[in-house]
């Protein structure tokens, strides 16, 4: 793995770790490791800026669907500051959608880096969403 490939999966990996976090504390602890101050989230549903609203969205998703984590699907790709990647919501217990089918949501985000690999925004596209999102 080259030294920016593995600067791409670590930048995704704590990606992951504030929309998993449990709890409001955890979660805005996570979001300001991984964000900018001013960094930001779009996508067709939301429309967020700075730690505290970024930490608010992911806390509402969350509340959407209890037991449930989000996961990377395939491999990250990136180039200069910029990668992408595709994820999918599964239930935490097992790993796996709920009742065995597709995952509730899945998408692709593409996220763009500072030089210290913070991200200063996510442009979130949603694969598969539940009717009435």
């Amino acid at each position: 793995m080259t030294t920016a490939a593995h600067r791409y999966d670590a930048v995704v990996a704590r990606y992951f770790e504030a929309w998993n976090a449990e709890g409001a504390q955890a979660r805005a602890k996570a979001v300001a490791d991984v964000w900018t101050a001013d960094g930001s989230y779009t996508d067709p549903l939301a429309d967020a800026a700075g730690h505290e609203a970024i930490s608010a969205m992911i806390g509402a998703v969350r509340e959407q669907f209890p037991g449930f984590e989000f996961r990377l699907t395939g491999a990250v790709d990136g180039h200069h500051d910029t990668a992408r990647f595709s994820w999918e919501l599964v239930n935490a217990a097992g790993g796996t959608p709920s009742g065995g089918g597709s995952a509730p949501v899945a998408g692709s985000d593409v996220i763009t880096l500072t030089k210290d690999s913070r991200i200063r925004a996510v442009y979130g596209f949603l694969d598969r969403v539940p009717a009435g999102a």
